[in-house]
């Protein structure tokens, strides 16, 4: 019997390069590339491509979501204002946690996870409260992390330099590129 599968959503190749590379130790890793928040257009293609690239150097699938910037804005429109790590962020989480698990659903695998929590940035408490109850919603294994925890976001860093992998000085949103201007 092989490792359990697990479909694990990626917001960015720089995060990745060292949360998958841990999975793959107690898990058969599919990748999830669901970003709706990401803007403009032409960073959503950049982080997509490195993270295809980081698929093919570590071995795994990367699978693509629907990229519906329309919806996002509609839901995270009355919380523009508020500043990282707000409500906004909150429905974010939400909005690609609730995606990710349907598509574990679609693919038939029985687990999801997501690799934001290694963000200093994100909010790993939320997260994987969010990532219970999505799991419970679609009677799916949650896998509750903080990458972050024992250095992973540094070994992050350092494994996106030793990939040349880019990486991005804001979250994604529209509303982080404007606060980290």
């Amino acid at each position: 019997m092989g490792l359990p599968e697990i479909l694990a959503h990626i917001c960015c190749a720089p995060d990745a390069s060292y949360v998958v590379e841990l999975l793959q130790n107690d898990h058969r890793v599919t990748g999830f590339f669901y970003n709706p928040n990401i803007w403009p257009g032409d960073e959503y293609d950049l982080r997509l491509a490195e993270t295809k690239k980081v698929g093919r150097l570590l071995g795994f699938d990367v699978v693509e979501g629907e990229y519906d910037q329309d919806l996002w804005l509609k839901l995270t429109d009355r919380f523009k204002e508020e500043p990282e790590k707000g409500r906004r962020c909150d429905i974010c989480y939400a909005v690609r946690l609730d995606r990710t698990a349907r598509k574990a659903l679609e693919l038939g695998l029985p687990a999801f996870t997501t690799i934001m929590s290694i963000s200093p940035w994100k909010k790993a408490d939320v997260l994987n409260r969010i990532g219970r109850l999505t799991g419970w919603k679609y009677n799916l294994q949650f896998l509750e992390s903080d990458f972050k925890k024992k250095g992973g976001f540094h070994k992050s860093i350092e494994i996106s330099r030793r990939y040349g992998l880019y990486r991005q000085n804001y979250c994604g949103c529209v509303y982080s590129r404007r606060d980290h201007k």
